[in-house]
């Protein structure tokens, strides 16, 4: 053999070596496909998870309806944290998740968020949506109501108010609840009916201010984490939800 055809297989050899050592830390990487309301907490829990376990956690945040579709097609999700648990429990039915494995974690909150320079005050003696309805308020962010839970929320909440009617020509969609708080922030909308959980996040918290809606103008908004099926890290998953149950966790998440 050539000094040329053994310096090949070398070669060769080294970068098998190197890809099968790294493969051990890559094959238990944990994928999450999780609500957009858990922005602002999420990270966190991965992280102290990933100190625990020594194991990496990729974070995907979408709306949970599209999360769901793309689960129904095969997408290759380990963890789904979704904002509504009807979700969750469909997929369990439909033998797309592992039976069991469900964990309610939190309940949604909605508010009615503006920033700071809207000139429109939240807390001006009508009724928390009557302000909607005022000539100056000309968008209204909310989130898609097909696929976004909390987007169904803010439409339960404005017909419970009996003001859906004359505001919805008003409506901005965001195809989730981080995209409608964005229209919100960035002035796309005079105001918006955000998560909670993002009106206390740093960024919603320093430009605007907030009124929360009463829970009980809309269905409550249970929010629900379950092991995906076709997940091939099912051990590590279930650890994962598991762990949401932790006080720890539990106090995290409800503050």
């Amino acid at each position: 053999m050539t000094c040329l055809g053994r310096a090949a297989r070398l070669l060769a050899l080294a970068l098998a070596c190197a890809l099968l050592s790294r493969t051990p830390a890559t094959a238990q990487n944990l994928t999450i496909a999780a609500a957009s309301d858990l922005q602002s907490v999420l990270p966190a829990i991965a992280a102290q998870f990933e100190k625990d376990t020594g194991q990496k956690v990729t974070l995907t945040f979408g709306s949970s309806g599209n999360f769901y579709t793309q689960i129904q097609h095969g997408a290759p999700f380990d963890v789904f944290m979704s904002a509504d648990i009807d979700y969750p429990r469909r997929l369990e039915q439909s033998g797309l998740a592992e039976r069991g494995s469900l964990v309610e974690y939190a309940m949604g909150h909605i508010v009615l968020w503006t920033r700071k320079d809207s000139g429109i005050d939240l807390r001006g003696g009508l009724p928390v949506l009557g302000i909607l309805a005022d000539p100056k308020v000309k968008r209204v962010a909310i989130a898609n109501p097909a696929h976004a839970p909390y987007g169904r929320a803010a439409v339960a909440a404005l017909r419970h108010e009996q003001v859906y009617d004359r505001v919805k020509s008003k409506f901005v969609l965001g195809e989730n609840i981080s995209q409608t708080a964005q229209f919100a922030q960035s002035g796309n909308a005079e105001v918006g009916i955000l998560a909670l959980s993002l009106a206390l996040g740093q960024a919603l918290k320093d430009a605007g201010t907030y009124v929360e809606i009463p829970a009980d103008f809309h269905p409550p908004i249970e929010q629900a984490a379950i092991v995906v099926a076709k997940s091939p890290r099912k051990a590590l998953a279930r650890q994962f939800v598991d762990a949401l149950k932790q006080p720890a966790i539990v106090t995290l998440l409800q503050s």
